[in-house]
């Protein structure tokens, strides 16, 4: 490989030769399939493998890359997709003139990005929100009990976590419907209305590709083998709604609305050179959450918001947040031993999500509730708003890159927004 491409990749592109991120996308008129990014374009795996030139021909199941979703080409397991990513990786290097020497196809592959609308990337089963951020729990537990213990007794021994609503998953960009709901004023009785107290939650993700057998657990070092890739998440919170319904069962309306998730799925062989150590774990995890490798994964996050106004004079957007994924506590691997240990099927498709990613300080906090210490310290905006909660116009979107590791191009997921409209 001579580790640049004959696809040209702009300086900063998340998508470089190394990482290859998977997505769904059609264009007007158009079937879905699946593409992959590469800088500002998207490679068509169907155009390629009706070609024959993808797995050394055709072994691979007829039409896998023409569906509306990743869920049947996750299925085939982890030697399909490295054999795959083998071939797109040599097919796109820049000594390779396969797709070049095929009369037309590089033309009918290569999509511009501006061209593709793209989808959400899987068939989503189960939705599991974990709450996995160590700052994060401590500031919530701070907030909630003020004066009392932050944690849990057993927050420090298992990845705390809840099911989901998978049916309200969506990709990024879908509008974000202020949602309604019981909200209860000044300790009166409860009332239906929107949400005053709409939030954001910057999450990371991981999408589940081989399924596992029912009544059987993955043990901790086998998760390479289920974890097909990651993606941004955004877990949209009504704060009033949920501090009301929130005893004694946990999260339901208030999260339950809307989950925004990014389009492009990077893989976990993209991100193997940023696997790095996590945080000390303390008391020590009992054994089948244990393992051998690293995996926190170094990945710096960015949270902007923009007023309507901001958009409407073409200003940048305000970052409110910065922080990295490597100071999560319980790690994707962690996570995923725990949610199968009692023999709960996993299955293709299945999205676990980390919970608030915040880190150490006001800044790096991942959450409004958090930023604004429950609406006592307002965020100030550019054109002179202030922000406790999020308002009718505002835009969120969140920026992940993983960029420090040497000799290795920086490899990005894109972005995940969403812009909040009127409740109905």
């Amino acid at each position: 490989m001579s580790g640049g491409s004959w696809v040209p990749v702009p300086e900063g592109s998340d998508f470089s030769l190394h990482n290859l991120p998977y997505g769904i996308f059609r264009r007007a008129g158009e079937a879905a399939r699946i593409g992959v990014a590469i800088g500002d374009q998207v490679l068509d795996l169907d155009a390629l493998w009706r070609e024959g030139l993808l797995d050394g021909g055709r072994k691979l199941p007829e039409g896998v890359f023409a569906h509306g979703s990743l869920n049947r080409f996750l299925s085939l397991g982890r030697p399909a997709w490295q054999s795959v990513r083998a071939g797109v990786l040599e097919l796109l290097d820049g000594h390779s003139h396969a797709i070049r020497d095929v009369p037309g196809l590089a033309e009918r592959a290569l999509i511009e990005r501006s061209e593709a609308e793209m989808l959400l990337p899987v068939e989503i089963g189960d939705f599991v929100d974990f709450y996995s951020s160590l700052e994060h729990a401590s500031n919530m537990g701070a907030m909630l009990r003020p004066g009392g213990e932050p944690l849990l007794p057993n927050w420090r021994h298992l990845p705390v976590g809840y099911h989901g609503r998978a049916g309200s998953v969506v990709v990024s960009g879908t509008p974000v419907v202020r949602p309604w709901g019981q909200i209860v004023e000044d300790d009166g009785p409860p009332g239906f209305g929107p949400t005053g107290m709409l939030d954001f939650e910057l999450e990371v993700g991981f999408i589940a590709g081989a399924p596992s057998a029912f009544g059987a657990s993955v043990p901790i070092e086998q998760a390479p083998e289920h974890i097909f890739g990651c993606v941004l998440v955004n877990d949209w919170s009504a704060r009033d709604i949920q501090r009301w319904e929130n005893a004694p069962l946990g999260p339901f309306l208030g999260k339950s609305f809307m989950t925004s998730i990014s389009p492009w799925v990077v893989t976990l062989d993209a991100l193997a050179p940023y696997f790095v150590p996590g945080p000390a774990q303390t008391p020590p995890v009992l054994d089948y959450l244990r393992s051998d490798r690293d995996w926190a994964i170094d990945l710096d996050l960015e949270v902007t918001l923009a007023s309507s106004t901001m958009i409407e004079r073409d200003m940048d957007a305000e970052v409110i947040s910065r922080t990295n994924f490597r100071t999560l506590y319980w790690n994707i691997a962690q996570q995923l031993a725990h949610v199968t240990s009692n023999g709960a099927r996993l299955r293709t498709g299945d999205l676990f999500a980390s919970g608030t990613v915040s880190g150490p300080g006001p800044r790096a906090y991942g959450s409004m509730i958090e930023l604004t210490r429950s609406g006592e310290r307002p965020i100030v905006l550019p054109d002179g708003s202030e922000r406790t909660w999020l308002k009718d116009g505002d835009t969120i979107a969140m920026h992940g890159v993983c960029g420090h590791a040497e000799g290795v191009p920086p490899v990005g997921f894109g972005k995940v927004r969403g812009a909040v409209v009127p409740a109905p």
